[in-house]
């Protein structure tokens, strides 16, 4: 190890160019290579879930990238729908692209009322489940599905019925935290986001733009 150190450190910049060069042709050969034995396409369905944050701003980043790319999307929100969010109003831009649904009633700790949030939850399903099938819709994103989930409102089963019966190029993306392990062995794509550092702990607001 020693030597390759003292063998690059008496290369001229030439030489190590030309090197980096020819390991960088080897390197995207390889990958080319294992990219060409990807064909299948298909609608995803995704997760976003963990207790770190990110999970919902990740998912409305795709469904940014899905609108530049002359998509149109669906969106659900299970949880936030009292919330006033900057994602909201960029997507209130988009009414040719956009189907949002905020049916949301607050966390459950904000309401205090189960019969209610069940309903809700319910409500926020069929929409969610309308979207899902319509064939004119390209991406729906069920935001904070997973925390219902959790309370046991709405049955598992029906969610992973209604995701196998989905269009085939229909992209689902499901996320908050704690998601059933069913969901999860389902889906294509689980992303679990982790905490390391988080302002909150340290007496830090929720901030606009960051949290909304």
């Amino acid at each position: 190890m020693a030597e390759k150190s003292d063998k690059l450190k008496n290369m001229s910049e030439e030489e190590l160019n030309a090197r980096h060069a020819e390991k960088m042709k080897k390197k995207k050969a390889a990958r080319d290579k294992i990219i060409a034995t990807k064909t299948i396409e298909k609608g995803l369905v995704i997760v976003h879930t963990g207790k770190g944050k990110g999970k919902s701003t990740a998912a409305f980043g795709m469904v940014f990238r899905a609108i530049g790319n002359g998509m149109r999307v669906g969106v659900v929100q299970f949880v936030k729908g009292k919330w006033g969010t900057g994602e909201r109003k960029v997507l209130e831009a988009f009414p040719n692209q956009v189907e949002m649904a905020t049916m949301g009633e607050g966390f459950t700790w904000e309401t205090q009322d189960r019969q209610r949030d069940i309903d809700a939850a319910q409500a926020a399903w069929e929409k969610a489940k309308t979207m899902i099938m319509d064939e004119t819709i390209d991406m729906v994103l069920c935001d904070e599905l997973n925390i219902v989930l959790r309370y046991d409102y709405l049955p598992v089963d029906e969610i992973l019925e209604v995701l196998r019966q989905k269009p085939e190029m229909k992209h689902v993306i499901i996320t908050g935290r704690n998601a059933k392990d069913e969901i999860m062995e389902f889906a294509d794509l689980v992303t679990e986001m982790e905490v390391v550092k988080h302002p909150f702990r340290s007496g830090v607001k929720a901030q606009v733009g960051i949290e909304y």
